[in-house]
């Protein structure tokens, strides 16, 4: 049997990685990108193809990939006269890989679904890094029969994927994790700069607090650079105060007044709004070494 001719819109570094995963593996693909031509032209040069638009994507190919960085951008790239959904076939399988608000993954699915196709979230973890080599988590959710038919090929880039149950549950299981990720990066950045403060050494109050049940590994990704200045988790302050604006978009329409969120929150979109969203998330610790101190 011949592989499924890959549709794929959104080559940033992780949609990029993702494209080379798949070529590697025999996958025929077409792509569309965006402002940045990149991507497009690595996948070009390895053989794929490329679309005008989403509905030409669409039309061409078996299942369509997105992987773009929010719902606005997911939402113009199905809707429209130029949209996947205008070029969307029945039975086929149309998946974001990006982290959306499930609100919006819900809508989506329901007008994939009119047209007889169907729609999934999957959101990623892990980097592009592992997307290169098939290595990244997958969180997907959406009907069943469609997944398992999705499976040989999500297999190919993925080395843990789940399947959540439905249609929303992936996007609304990574925000938690994002949420629950971002509040203990802005802690154990602030933990630093309040032992700095009390001149005790960064790596001493490390090594007992990593004694102990607060070890993470997002606590060993601020302290590698708390400590070592090294850089580990290659997540802008852009992106994590977009993914907890989410959570908390998400969590207001579930009926919670989440309090634990707007910490993370505030921190993050102070140092976005003062010009620094280009930040890695790690280096929160010196945004918190000049902005914790009065006055």
């Amino acid at each position: 049997m011949s592989k499924e001719h890959i549709g794929f819109i959104g080559l940033g570094l992780m949609g990029r990685a993702m494209v080379e995963c798949l070529q590697k593996d025999g996958y025929k693909v077409t792509v569309l990108g965006n402002r940045d031509r990149t991507g497009v032209e690595e996948a070009l040069a390895r053989g794929g193809s490329e679309g005008a638009n989403a509905r030409e994507v669409a039309e061409a190919t078996d299942i369509v990939m997105l992987c773009m960085g929010t719902s606005e951008q997911v939402e113009g790239r199905i809707y429209g006269d130029d949209g996947v959904l205008a070029g969307v076939k029945e039975g086929q399988i149309i998946i974001d890989f990006g982290t959306s608000l499930p609100g919006s993954t819900i809508k989506i699915g329901a007008d994939i679904d009119a047209k007889g196709a169907f729609y999934m979230d999957a959101p990623i973890g892990r980097t592009p890094a592992h997307a290169v080599d098939g290595l990244l988590n997958l969180m997907c959710s959406g009907d069943k029969g469609a997944f398992d038919r999705a499976k040989p090929v999500l297999d190919v880039l993925g080395e843990n994927v789940f399947h959540l149950g439905k249609l929303g549950s992936g996007h609304t299981i990574k925000l938690i994790n994002n949420f629950f990720a971002q509040t203990v990066a802005m802690g154990m950045a602030e933990a630093f700069v309040t032992a700095d403060a009390a001149e005790i050494d960064r790596q001493a109050l490390y090594d007992v607090m990593a004694a102990g049940p607060l070890r993470s590994g997002m606590m060993d990704f601020i302290r590698n650079y708390a400590v070592d200045g090294q850089i580990d988790l290659a997540f802008s302050v852009d992106n994590a105060g977009k993914d907890v604006g989410y959570f908390r978009e998400m969590s207001a329409e579930l009926g919670l007044n989440s309090r634990m969120s707007a910490c993370a929150s505030n921190t993050l979109n102070e140092a976005r709004d003062a010009g620094e969203g280009d930040m890695m998330v790690p280096e929160m610790v010196d945004w918190m070494s000049r902005n914790l101190p009065k006055g």
